[in-house]
């Protein structure tokens, strides 16, 4: 079984591996579940705690302890600000399926298709294999955002997962880990706007201890 690995780390899809831990060890593994196939053929039933906003946009609500910081300023592009925008969203997103422990959670799926639904839906399932979630802070910063004229972007963006950390579930045990390089983790996605006004995550890779993001 591959290891446990960090937090939000897991979308590196075909390239990176799949694993849950929050930089650095566990003493858990986690098997890899799920592919396009069945992501695409599942049909999962409305979560009570994703109630609707502005474009039928899911609304994420999560656990106290698990919180955000998006150092990311508005850039006064309205089609920028939106991509942002709806990234923010589908990250909470995530989170709150890992911490419902719902693989197919209708909410990342409203920002997520193809090969990004896949790795989430993965990477999630991950987490209810160990019966664990997520806790603490992470910070999302150094956004770059283009916008092309076909209605599909590109964002590359940074997170620091030095405060973020796995909690598991049935113990109530937090696997808090020190901070090194693999802390920072530089993201590449491609976005495509959607007939309803919604940015949707197309594709999704990741980079571990990047030095982009290194302070």
């Amino acid at each position: 079984m591959p290891a446990l690995t960090v937090k939000h780390c897991f979308l590196g899809l075909v390239t990176l591996a799949v694993t849950l831990t929050a930089c650095g060890g566990s003493d858990t593994d986690a098997p890899a579940h799920g592919s396009d196939k069945a992501s695409a053929a599942a049909q999962p039933s409305p979560s009570p705690s994703a109630t609707a906003r502005e474009g039928g946009r899911p609304v994420a609500e999560l656990p106290s302890d698990v919180t955000y910081t998006f150092d990311w300023a508005k850039t006064g592009d309205p089609a920028k600000d939106a991509v942002l925008a709806d990234t923010e969203q589908r990250i909470k997103a995530v989170d709150m399926a890992i911490a419902e422990q719902n693989p197919l959670h209708e909410a990342y799926r409203f920002y997520t298709e193809g090969t990004a639904a896949a790795g989430t839906e993965k990477w999630i399932q991950s987490f209810v294999d160990h019966k664990a979630r997520t806790t603490g802070v992470t910070r999302f910063y150094d956004a770059d955002v283009t916008v092309n004229k076909n209605g599909t972007a590109a964002l590359v963006y940074c997170e620091d997962q030095g405060k973020a950390y796995n909690k598991f579930l049935e113990t109530g045990k937090v696997d808090v880990t020190p901070v090194s390089k693999d802390s920072y983790v530089v993201y590449a996605a491609t976005l495509r706007k959607n007939e309803n006004g919604v940015w949707v995550t197309e594709r999704l890779s990741s980079q571990r201890g990047s030095a982009r993001c290194r302070p």
